[in-house]
């Protein structure tokens, strides 16, 4: 074991864990003002530019498996600038492993600058060739050849990445941009590939920053609109997911880039026939899915694809974890594919929340027929996939090689036999296909049709739909365990077609009324309903959806829940006849303002189907009373304007909390984990806890009705 300064830092061998711990001194008071140093774990103030520096120090550490104890903010090196020596600040100095902190020992060197600011627009990336001013900053700071041990530089403002490599000769020193750093000395890579270059694993923040490079890249620098410029990138991340997966199956890689290709037209014309190459054996393997057609085709010209495939090649994305793809795709999915059809795309809080109350099990079927962009059944898999590492006792842990290609394996499977979504818009649908693709190594089962016209309707995906996840009525027994799903609501964008309503006039699609006499709440007997939000339509779909016994979560606006009118609370009476109520989660406006730009009160519905029995019982016996679980969030984490928010003390000082980051590392040729113990601020957020005394509630309270499985959350 190793400390550094005030860092607890250890090493473990796979599967033996090292007694670190952190003391309460080193969790910090924060200040207004100040953030919580990567490097030696104190706070320092908070600027722009320090920002950009803290996330280049974790991408350092968890990509390219550097080494804490091997980097230095500001360190002062001695420079030649070519009359006279001086001596200048480094932003972040990266010294040889295991090394004293001296310029002999000096290999890598990086300049950080603040962020710029973007407001709506999109800027416009530059080319190394347009760099000149910062080429000559980083050339200075590694020297000519009286400084051969500085090889490598990086000039950075989180939005342009400039690298820059040294050659040095007995004829003097040259100077080449490169797409990218190698990892750090002697540690352990994925796999290898045509180029020399090691495939990484991706740190979350940086692969959210790579996504929107490459988005912006093509946007921003060819004058694309945002939507071809979306499906460009798709396209390429599609095969980049397809070129691993040929890889791991003992082919040949097509989607990379070698340091240099990107820089010259020869280069560049080799990635574009390898690429072109590589998306048409994709688009003949995913042919029968519906997912490509002869219309899609990389258009990009030979710059932006080398840009792109350089960009993204040196990650490995089907070893990086799945939280981290998840979040990355979504971000750049929910800004460009955001539509006009009351399709709110619920916050991840939110969906992270729904999943864990309704905590979905490997042998169970899960549907989305509102999918979006994939929220929920991205966050299924999320799920399932830190359920294996809590059953292997390292939730929280990089997964090894070995989880990898085996969590990997069963996520597959369960995406190919039990996860299902559908949803009305066809560029949904694609978007959800590719992002289930990035998780779990197949397109799985995502279908183009009405869910309320459900199973008719003129769409490509209801037949396939129908013979694989059928309704649960008219005698048939379904298939779906678990359904989740946040409908289109609105009155604004109300269901008329008497084709779709019908479908409903046993249930919801009601004219309701009181008996005078005896004030009961009554349908009327001649009248229908010639419209009706969809959201209510909704209610009965989902519940017709799942199997008698089976789990649903659905987001509502509160008016259904709460409105005393009558129409609503028709509503409310089908609920209460079909289902158990599990848990009633009410959230705040903030939720949907930030990330939907809807500024409306909505609740959580969790239920439980009740069997033909348990009906019965109830129709004989009268109601059932049982207890219900009930929350209010009142913080989400975020304000109204997006700003993420902090728990603090009674002083106003924030509230830290301790924690564990880690990455494996080679030392003495021999593969191992190291861990640091940290500190960081708590973000004010209910939902968590809230997900936490569901879980303690149902230790008390059995789900009601009969469970042959048993109550999960018990066992939990």
């Amino acid at each position: 074991m190793t400390t550094t300064n005030d860092v607890d830092a250890g090493t473990e061998r796979d599967g033996a864990l090292a007694p670190d711990s952190m003391t309460e001194s080193q969790v910090h008071h924060l200040d207004e003002g100040y953030i919580v140093d990567f490097l030696h774990n104190v706070p320092i103030k908070d600027t722009a530019k320090e920002r950009v520096r803290q996330r280049i120090l974790r991408v350092l550490f968890h990509e390219y498996a550097i080494t804490p104890d091997d980097m230095e903010r500001d360190f002062q090196v001695q420079v030649n600038t070519g009359t006279r020596r001086t001596r200048k600040k480094v932003d972040i100095a990266v010294f040889a492993p295991g090394s004293a902190h001296t310029e002999a020992n000096l290999r890598r060197v990086v300049v950080c600058k603040p962020e710029p600011k973007r407001g709506k627009n999109v800027v416009k990336l530059r080319d190394p060739e347009q760099m000149k001013t910062e080429e000559d900053e980083l050339t200075a700071l590694l020297g000519a050849e009286d400084y051969p041990e500085r090889l490598d530089a990086l000039w950075t403002d989180n939005l342009d990445f400039f690298f820059l490599h040294k050659n040095v000769t007995r004829f003097g020193a040259t100077y080449e941009a490169r797409t990218d750093w190698p990892q750090a000395d002697g540690t352990v890579g994925s796999r290898n590939v045509v180029s020399h270059q090691r495939l990484r694993r991706a740190e979350p923040e940086m692969l959210k920053v790579t996504f929107r490079r490459c988005h912006n890249y093509i946007h921003g620098n060819f004058g694309m609109a945002k939507d071809r410029a979306f499906w460009q990138f798709l396209y390429l991340l599609f095969a980049k997911m397809y070129d691993e997966r040929v890889v791991r199956d003992g082919g040949t890689s097509r989607f990379y880039a070698s340091m240099t290709e990107p820089y010259d037209d020869e280069g560049r014309a080799q990635i574009r026939k390898r690429v072109l190459e590589l998306f048409e054996d994709v688009k003949k393997q995913y042919a029968s899915s519906g997912l490509f057609s002869a219309r899609d085709e990389i258009t990009l010209d030979n710059r932006a694809l080398a840009f792109i495939v350089g960009e993204l090649s040196p990650y490995d994305l089907s070893a990086t974890d799945i939280d981290a793809k998840g979040l990355a795709y979504q971000e750049i999915v929910g800004t460009n594919l955001r539509g006009d059809k009351g399709q709110y795309f619920t916050p991840r809080g939110a969906v992270r929340l729904m999943v864990e109350i309704l905590d979905p099990q490997e042998d169970e079927t899960v549907l989305d027929p509102t999918c979006g962009t994939g929220g929920f059944l991205h966050a299924t898999l999320t799920h399932l996939h830190h359920a294996m590492q809590k059953e292997d006792g390292t939730l929280g842990l990089p997964d090894t090689p070995e989880q990898s290609e085996r969590y990997r394996d069963k996520l597959r499977r369960y995406a190919e036999h039990h996860l299902f979504g559908a949803d009305f818009d066809e560029d949904l649908v694609r978007a959800t296909s590719m992002n289930i693709m990035t998780l779990a190594d197949t397109p799985g089962n995502v279908y183009y049709m009405d869910s309320l016209a459900f199973p008719a309707g003129p769409w490509h995906g209801v037949a396939e739909a129908q013979r694989r996840i059928p309704l649960a009525k008219n005698g048939a027994s379904g298939v779906v365990d678990v359904l989740l799903t946040n409908p289109p609501f609105g009155a604004d964008i109300p269901v008329s077609d008497e084709s779709v309503l019908g479908n409903f006039t046993d249930g919801v699609a009601k004219v309701w009324g009181r008996d005078k006499a005896t004030g009961e709440l009554r349908p009327s007997v001649n009248t229908r309903p010639g419209s009706m939000a969809p959201e209510q339509l909704f209610v009965q779909r989902a519940i017709e959806w799942v199997k008698p016994g089976g789990r649903l979560g659905i987001v509502l606006p509160n008016g259904i829940l709460s409105n005393p009118g009558p129409a609503d609370e028709g509503i409310r009476k089908y609920i209460l006849e079909q289902c158990w109520v599990l848990a009633s989660v009410e959230l705040p406006v903030e939720t949907f303002i930030v990330d939907a730009n809807v500024n409306i009160l909505t609740t959580l519905l969790f239920l439980k189907r009740k069997t033909t029995d348990e009906t019965m019982n109830e129709s004989l016996n009268g109601p059932v009373s049982y207890p219900v679980f009930m929350a209010v969030a009142e913080k989400v984490g975020f304000d109204r304007r997006g700003n993420e928010l902090y728990k603090r003390h009674p002083n106003g000082d924030l509230v830290m909390e301790a924690f564990e980051e880690s990455e494996y590392i080679t030392i003495d040729h021999e593969r191992r984990k190291r861990r640091i113990k940290r500190s960081r601020p708590v973000v004010d957020n209910d939902l968590p806890l809230i997900a936490e005394r569901y879980r303690e509630f149902r230790k008390v309270h059995s789900i009601p009705g009969f469970d042959p499985r048993g109550s999960r959350e018990a066992r939990a």
